[in-house]
């Protein structure tokens, strides 16, 4: 995606190229450097002095064919749309005090207005819809791959150390030693083919709380080739809030955008553009991080499937949804809102469920304020706190409660919490049998 800030009030000016021309140059491309280069290309030769002059106001009337063009430069004060090295984009002026909102992920020393963003985000969206594709901003650590500090390996670990694979070409191998950042990084299963098949269906953008440093040497294992991202990386760097994501300094249209991610806390303001991961436990200091009191995948010397696990699953999902935005809906393509396709898709999971929670949860608060109840219900289920013959299923832990015992003399299904969240992650219902309450607890 290219972010189209025009250089043309610069170019007119001291080029005498007419407004009609239509010169617009990718702001992405607008360093001090690029600038230079691109005036340079068009032979403008005086662009120092000229470039001073125009600051101030000050060009003398002979150095243009017509002199109304510079009117409407004169006339209007120039609101600074946005700047590149503190330098406006749009009338050249060095400005003292820097404004806006930083854009440093695309070029640095890059900043927009949010009047600009919004302007941008309406007019670049438009692009990828054209060629079919939406917007997917994917998560690093738990989503695409988990890391662990050498230090932290424990001795059931140690043996990763004499198996990892080549830095020569990471296209062919999934586990790494990172040296600069003292790290082992394992891939998730099925990534690459994830990555390859998602571009070809969305425009990619990775967005995680690691800093930059992290988040590029990530980058260059998942997409050696450069295929995929271009640059569009957004760690925490580039971030506007402390320990939050959202979709602030994102050129795409929220209503074009999808997330995955594992942790939904952070996305405060963008949760209705969310699918949420099942966390990817690799190496054990993830579960420690997160106290889960288990081994992980490395020390069990196993790992997720291939062509069944967590990646493989949202794939599924993806096509649903970008066919169903493309292809299913007659209305005008910028009118349609990808949030309201997440929904319907989700809402088929756990259909015709009709669910009663017995000690599932704390009962301090309401039962319809609890997250496993809201979860339920966006996957499509009807909760109830009252018993009747229509109930499908009792959601408890433990087997004594009148409503368990309710559900196994009326012939119910009884079955864990752990249910919803499989079927949330899994996006489709899960066998009854495999989450069965069948002793007290």
């Amino acid at each position: 995606m290219k972010l189209g800030l025009s250089l043309l009030p610069i170019i007119s000016i001291l080029t005498g190229i007419k407004s009609s021309s239509c010169w617009h140059v990718p702001f992405s491309l607008v360093s001090t450097y690029g600038a230079l280069k691109i005036l340079k290309d068009l032979q403008v030769t005086c662009l120092i002095g000229r470039t001073t002059r125009l600051k101030r106001r000050k060009v003398e009337e002979e150095e243009f064919e017509n002199k109304e063009e510079l009117q409407p430069l004169m006339k209007d004060e120039c609101t600074h749309p946005g700047t590149i090295k503190q330098m406006c984009n749009h009338c050249g002026k060095i400005l003292q005090v820097e404004s806006g909102v930083a854009i440093s992920y695309i070029h640095e020393g890059i900043r927009l207005q949010n009047h600009e963003i919004v302007r941008h985000r309406n007019a670049d969206t438009k692009n990828p819809l054209r060629h079919k594709k939406l917007y997917l901003v994917l998560d690093l650590d738990h989503t695409l791959l988990n890391s662990t500090g050498l230090r932290a390996m424990t001795s059931q670990e140690e043996h990763l150390k004499s198996q990892k694979d080549s830095l020569q070409d990471v296209s062919k191998g999934s586990l790494f030693m990172v040296n600069s950042l003292h790290m082992m990084t394992k891939l998730r299963p099925f990534v690459r083919t994830f990555l390859k098949e998602a571009s070809e269906m969305f425009e990619l953008y990775i967005g995680t709380m690691g800093d930059q440093a992290y988040a590029l040497e990530m980058v260059e294992l998942l997409d050696p080739q450069r295929e995929y991202f271009s640059g569009r990386v957004i760690s925490r760097d580039d971030r506007t809030k402390k320990n939050k994501k959202d979709l602030d300094i994102f050129l795409g249209h929220e209503s074009a955008v999808l997330i995955l991610d594992d942790t939904e806390e952070v996305w405060k303001t963008n949760r209705e553009n969310l699918i949420v991961m099942e966390r990817y436990f690799f190496f054990a200091s993830s579960c420690c991080q997160f106290r889960f009191n288990c081994k992980s995948l490395a020390e069990l010397k196993r790992d997720e499937s291939e062509t069944d696990g967590a990646l493989a699953t949202v794939l599924k999902v993806l096509k649903k949804i970008h066919n169903m935005f493309f292809d299913e809906l007659k209305d005008n393509l910028v009118d349609r809102d990808v949030r309201q396709m997440l929904k319907t898709v989700k809402k088929e999971v756990l259909k015709g469920s009709k669910i009663v929670f017995s000690r599932a949860f704390p009962t301090i608060d309401q039962a319809e304020n609890q997250h496993l109840w809201k979860m339920a219900e966006q996957l499509g289920a009807t909760c109830v706190t009252k018993l009747d013959s229509s109930v499908t299923h009792v959601v408890s832990t433990y087997v004594g409660t009148k409503k368990a015992q309710w559900a196994v003399k009326h012939n119910k299904f009884l079955v864990l919490p752990r249910r919803i969240l499989a079927a949330n992650y899994r996006w489709q219902k899960q066998p009854e049998q495999n989450f069965s309450v069948n002793k007290v607890s």
